[in-house]
Parts: structure tokens; sequence; C-alpha cells
């Protein structure tokens, strides 16, 4: 299979980058970024310019972003004329909170460093209603990291980019791991606080 992604890229090339980096973000099953590594192979080998290449790639990137945003946005304007139990509204609310406290922090650090939690940033943080503006500012700098971190690689690395691929891979959902672990034994010390005092 990845043989068969890696063979579109110079066919599809810019257009191919482009869907892929935005589709991405919303949390379709798109293997974004090892077709981000081939384009910058292919750039490298002339096949490809690498600046356009790295545009494409970040054009699409901050589009989907911007979709999964209002895709929460809307999705929250649902949920909240809806009927949700005082139980849940209060869960909502509360992870509302926690998260304007850290939105731009949870927004740049989703784009690259635990780049798989990304598109649920994106729903959330367009559901929780952050400023759109400090969303746009910390997306578009996580999301310039990310292609130039995988369109350099490729280039870089442009006669390995399958191994590189895995390696890549494996060390994003290891960190995104730990950070949901991380994120889960906050809410378990949190409970069990409010549990005591209840």
């Amino acid at each position: 299979m990845t043989e068969a992604i890696l063979a579109l890229v110079p066919v599809y090339g810019l257009a191919l980058l482009t869907l892929s980096t935005f589709f991405s973000c919303l949390a379709l099953p798109v293997p974004s970024s090892l077709i981000m590594l081939a384009a910058g192979g292919f750039a490298a080998a002339g096949d490809l310019v690498l600046w356009k290449v790295w545009a494409t790639s970040l054009i699409g990137a901050i589009t989907g972003d911007q979709m999964g945003y209002i895709i929460g946005r809307h999705a929250a304007r649902y949920l909240k004329e809806g009927t949700l139990a005082p139980r849940h509204a209060a869960l909502l609310a509360r992870a509302e909170a926690k998260l304007h406290q850290n939105a731009a922090a949870a927004v740049f650090f989703s784009r690259w460093l635990v780049s798989p939690l990304g598109p649920y940033v994106n729903f959330a943080g367009g559901a929780a209603g952050v400023d759109w503006r400090g969303f746009t500012r910390a997306g578009a700098a996580g999301e310039m990291i990310w292609v130039t971190l995988y369109v350099g690689l490729g280039a870089a690395f442009a006669d390995d980019i399958v191994a590189l691929a895995a390696m890549l891979g494996n060390a994003s959902g290891l960190l995104a791991a730990l950070a949901v672990m991380g994120a889960l034994g906050l809410w378990l010390r949190a409970a069990l606080r409010q549990r005591g005092h209840g």
C-alpha cells in the first residue's frame, strides 16, 4: 500500500498534497505525513519544486484546521440547543474552561509534536468557542513546523522515505499516547479529589 501511495505523488503532485493535508486535519485516515515526505524526496530529485510542495502542504493543513474549527463550532451549537443532562452540561463547561486556559499551547503542539491529536483539538477548539484569531495564529505556526519538518526530512533523506516515515509515525504515535495518558491521569486525579470533597 505504501508503494501505491508513493507512486501517486509524482502523478498528482501538488493537488494530492493539498488534499491529503486538508483531510488529515479533519481526522480522516490519510497518510499526509508520508505524502509530504515523498513529495520532499521528489523535490530533491527535481521532479517537484520544493517551495511549491511546502506552500501547498501548508495551505491544505491550515484550511483543514479552519474547517475542523468550523465543524466544532456548529456541532457545539447543536449540542447546546439539544437537551444535555445537567451533569454532562457541567462536564462540557469544565472542559471548555480548561481548553480556554491552554488553547494556544494545545493548538500549537497538536499541529506537530502530537499531531495525531490535532484534528480533535480543531473540533474541540471550535466547540469551546476558542478565540478564532488566536486559534489561527497558533495553528498556522504549528503547521509551519509540521510541514517544514516532513517536507525537509523527505528532501534530506529521499533515499529511504519508507523507513523514515515508519520511524516518525511511531514517535508521533508514542507522544500522542503519552499526552492522552497524561490528560487522563490529570482528569482521574481531579475526579478523585472531587469525590473526596463530596
